[in-house]
């Protein structure tokens, strides 16, 4: 039986492994050493690059502590566009970590100000 190729699900699945992986505190070589296999097996998840079997994708959900469901967000909507998703986004590490540093903001006034000067600098970086 020839094996299938990676799809766009796998990719986003692969994203969200690396999205939670980065909100848990993980390494790559920690989940890898929890899974008992190598951290580069880990990589090739999170890129997309190799399929995860059903039965290590639920031992994954299980030692990140999120439902399975969540390693499958954005996969209901899989449409072909250049355009990169807040998921994407969430996958980079500065992302991420935008995100929980913008979260521990509790002041609206201080959180539409940091909106407003990553939107100039985005604008100053065109």
């Amino acid at each position: 039986m020839a094996r299938r190729k990676p799809d766009q699900v796998d990719k986003i699945v692969g994203r969200n492994v690396r999205i939670c992986r980065l909100q848990s505190g993980l390494s790559q070589t920690d989940l890898a050493t929890r899974l008992g296999i190598t951290f580069q097996q880990i990589q090739k998840y999170e890129k997309g690059t190799n399929r995860i079997a059903s039965g290590r994708l639920l031992k994954i959900a299980s030692l990140l502590s999120v439902p399975l469901i969540v390693l499958f967000k954005g996969s209901e909507i899989i449409a072909d566009t250049n355009k990169q998703s807040v998921f994407d986004q969430l996958a980079e590490p500065h992302g991420n970590r935008l995100v929980q540093a913008f979260a521990k903001i509790r002041q609206d006034a201080t959180r539409r100000s940091v909106v407003r000067l990553v939107e100039e600098i985005a604008k100053a970086s065109r």
